[in-house]
Order: C-alpha cells, then structure tokens, then sequence
C-alpha cells in the first residue's frame, strides 16, 4: 500500500523538488552562504515529510476501514469514513445514492416475488380440493377407464407435490420436524401410493424387510423416496424395482429399466435437466431429482446414482446425519 500512495504522490514530490531547485538557485545568485540555503530547505523537508506520514496515516486508516466493509455481507454505508476533499465527498454522496435505488429496486423486487410465491402456493392448494373431489368420486366405480382415470390423477397430485415442495424448499415458513423415525414404516407408506401402478403394468416389486430409525424429517424424506420410485417406474417398462438397505442407513432403490446414458449421468441432479431419456419421453421436467438432492442436502443426508443403459439404475439414500439444516 505504502508503494502505491508514493505513486500517487509523485506529481507532489517532483513539485517540492522544482521549488527546492528555484529556491538554491535564487539563494546562490544572490551568493549566500550554503548552510544559510540548505537550513531553510531542509526544515521544508522536514514539514513536508511530516504532513506526508500524517495524510498516509490518514489513507491508510480509510483503507483499512473500506477493506473491512467490503468483507461484511451487509456493507452498511454509514460506516464509510468521513470525507476530507471535496471529491470524496461527492464520490460518498453518488455511492449512498446507488445503494439506496438497489436497496428500492431489491425491495420492490423480493415484494414481486412473495407475491408470485404466495399466489402459486394458495393455488396449489385450492387444487387440491377439486383432485380429492374426483377421487372420490372414481372410488366408486371399478371400471378399466376409472382405473386409468384414478392413475392419471395420482399423477396429478404428485405434480401438485412437486410444485408445493418447490416452493417450500427455500420459504422461511419450510417447516421441517426433525425426529426420529422407522425408516421401514417411511418406505412402506411411500410404496402403498404406487401400488396401484405397480399392479397395472405389472412391475414387480421386491422389497426385503428394512429394520432401522433415522433421524429426519418423514415428509420431506417421504417425498424424496416417492420421486425415486415415480422415477423407477416411468423408466421401466417391465421388470423388477427392488427396495432393500445395502449398509445401516443406506437405502437402495434398483430397477431393471432403461438406465442412463454415461454422459447424463453426472448431471442428472441438476436443476432443469433431463437428458436423453427425458427428452425422449417429452414430461420429464428435470425438477424431481434436483428436488430430491437439495432436500437431502437439507436433511443432512446424501443421494447418489449409479446406472448402465438397458440394465437399470441404482439410487442410493444415504440416511446417515453428514450434516443437518434446519431451516
């Protein structure tokens, strides 16, 4: 720092040299005695040297007060250091006039985006009483296109899920519980919702008996299960989907569908991707799995792939507390 204020001081210093130089030159014209020039010259300097280290000082304390604003997140603007030169404080007077229309355009802002949140999430709720009026409605009737209709619907209502899990996931109000629950009972409510899939395209399912408690929250670690098996079931055409506990508190999720390409692999979590199977079936949103990972971020826990295409795909739950958030 000390190396670039004397760069800026320079026009100064070559300044006081001039006026040095004319001041010795004048004196020996007038052929004064050296001592009696070089004594005058030497006190400037000192005075100047002086005034020197007490506005770099001054600088330097500026420096370090700005350094330490930048690092607070807030960058509270009443803490900028008082203005000396005119310039700075008109420099001061622009800066506190930006942050104020950011500070307006952010509010203005975060208020559109409360409102738009607030309007999806009364919506996705009021649709749900028109769903459960049609189910139970379709509950009395036992017919092939009833039984299409019931599984069409329950497609809907996990799309309505989605949408409120959506819009939960980042809300001051995501009411996470955290406690201790059977991992078994969790899977096995999770698995009663598919049933009727499971029994219209003849997808078997092999689920050994899954022992255990996990610290966590049952909703949100429900929803993450049921978009694994949803998952499973749309990309296997015929064929097993097996549900067992590979270590303590790994939960295993395997079907023998189509797989995932090598290449789609690595990305499959990622917020709006769908790769080649996705876009070869034109509904996938590439919402579900980025849900699923940013819940079990959330929750402390882990969520992994692994898949070869045509042989199927292995999702791993790892209920193990790596680190908990609790919003």
């Amino acid at each position: 720092m000390l190396l670039k204020y004397l760069k800026q001081k320079r026009k100064l210093f070559l300044l006081a040299a001039i006026c040095g130089l004319i001041f010795v030159i004048c004196f020996s014209l007038y052929q004064f005695p050296i001592k009696t020039v070089l004594y005058p010259v030497a006190l400037c300097g000192i005075v100047c040297a002086g005034f020197l280290i007490s506005d770099y000082l001054n600088v330097r304390r500026k420096y370090l007060k700005l350094e330490l604003m930048q690092s607070d997140e807030k960058m509270n603007m009443e803490y900028l250091p008082e203005a000396d030169r005119l310039e700075e404080e008109v420099y001061q007077k622009l800066i506190h006039a930006m942050n104020e229309n950011q500070q307006e355009l952010y509010d203005s802002m975060e208020y559109k985006f409360a409102e738009m949140m607030d309007y999806y999430t009364v919506w996705a709720h009021q649709i749900k009483t028109p769903i459960a009026a049609m189910r139970l409605n379709l509950q009395n009737e036992d017919s092939v296109l009833s039984r299409k209709l019931m599984a069409d619907l329950f497609r809907i209502e996990q799309y309505v899920e989605m949408v409120l899990m959506y819009l939960r996931l980042d809300s001051d109000s995501s009411d996470y519980v955290i406690k201790e629950h059977e991992i078994g009972s969790i899977v096995k409510a999770a698995v009663k919702k598919f049933s009727g899939e499971f029994i219209s395209r003849k997808i078997s399912l092999d689920m050994t008996e899954i022992d255990g408690t996990v610290i966590t929250d049952d909703k949100w670690l429900s929803f993450v299960i049921e978009q694994v098996i949803s998952n499973a079931l749309k990309y296997t055409p015929k064929g097993t989907i097996s549900i067992y506990m590979e270590e303590p508190k790994i939960l295993c999720i395997k079907d023998t569908g189509i797989g995932i390409a090598p290449e789609d692999l690595p990305r499959i979590f990622e917020k709006g991707y769908t790769g080649y199977n996705g876009r070869a079936d034109k509904k996938a949103s590439g919402i579900g799995l980025y849900l699923c990972k940013r819940i079990c971020t959330n929750l402390g826990h882990q969520i992994s792939a692994v898949s070869e295409p045509d042989k199927g795909t292995l999702i791993r739950i790892s209920l193990k507390q790596e680190r908990l958030k609790v919003e």
